[in-house]
């Protein structure tokens, strides 16, 4: 099968079919996605809290990332591969973002970066994509800001915050972001900015009308110990082995029935 690229992608929004995205750390779990059919895999930040037992995602570092991209993209042959900018390693200032993901490119092997926050993120995002790295932007739930935002709390319940992230969306986009995580966000609200931006949107906790889904695959698969979130959903329930629960998963994104309504949250 043919890599799945960001030309792939802008082509299944166009015919309206579904894309699937799972989190990967490793070549084994990157090589059975890979087989299974999945069309991203994202190397998230999260594994400060699945793979190194951390509370949050701030303590993980630029050599973690890079570290845990290189043994993903070694067992990746079809999948797009995004990988997070971790903490601290892009906001500073544009400059200091390139570097970090320069590297996490030319030593891990990513071919989209991922970083959070809105408007104030646009200068950084037009700066590497004029140097050419793909973003992933990501807003609603903001996993770095977890702290400001009081708890991993859903965002863009009130009007007003929910018109700052379509605002944020439209930014983001006009500098140049190729893809959008949406993160524990109303399905009305997911469903706007999804047909407002030619961008693909990836959901998590953002209801089903996203074009892509995204899942902590430690989560899916139900061996995370810590309780998972509202919107996951343990698909080795059920399975015979893994990789028939992540084929379970990919088809119940492609059919649309998942995420169902019990995995969505609403405006206020």
């Amino acid at each position: 099968m043919k890599p799945v690229t960001l030309n792939t992608l802008k082509d299944l929004k166009r015919r309206g079919e579904k894309m699937t995205c799972l989190t990967a750390y490793d070549y084994s779990f990157a090589s059975l996605l890979d087989r299974a059919g999945i069309d991203m895999i994202m190397v998230g930040d999260s594994l400060g809290m699945v793979i190194q037992g951390h509370e949050t995602t701030l303590p993980v570092s630029v050599a973690d990332m890079v570290y845990h991209t290189r043994c993903v993209t070694r067992g990746v042959q079809r999948a797009l591969v995004i990988a997070d900018m971790p903490f601290m390693s892009y906001q500073e200032s544009p400059q200091r973002a390139l570097a970090c993901a320069g590297r996490l490119m030319q030593k891990g092997g990513a071919q989209v970066v991922k970083l959070e926050g809105g408007e104030a993120m646009a200068e950084t995002v037009r700066f590497l994509v004029e140097r050419g790295i793909p973003v992933c932007a990501h807003l609603g739930l903001t996993p770095q800001s977890v702290h400001q935002l009081g708890g991993y709390r859903v965002q863009g319940k009130e009007a007003t915050s929910a018109e700052r992230i379509q605002h944020d969306a439209k930014i983001l986009q006009q500098a140049g972001a190729s893809l959008l995580v949406l993160e524990a966000v109303p399905t009305e609200l997911a469903k706007a900015i999804t047909a407002d931006v030619s961008m693909t949107t990836i959901g998590i906790g953002a209801g089903p009308h996203c074009d892509a889904q995204v899942l902590v695959l430690h989560d899916m698969l139900g061996v995370y110990p810590r309780p998972s979130p509202k919107f996951s959903k343990n698909f080795m329930s059920g399975a015979t082995d893994i990789e028939a629960a992540i084929k379970a998963y990919i088809v119940a994104v492609k059919t649309g029935t998942f995420p169902g309504a019990e995995h969505s949250f609403h405006s206020a």
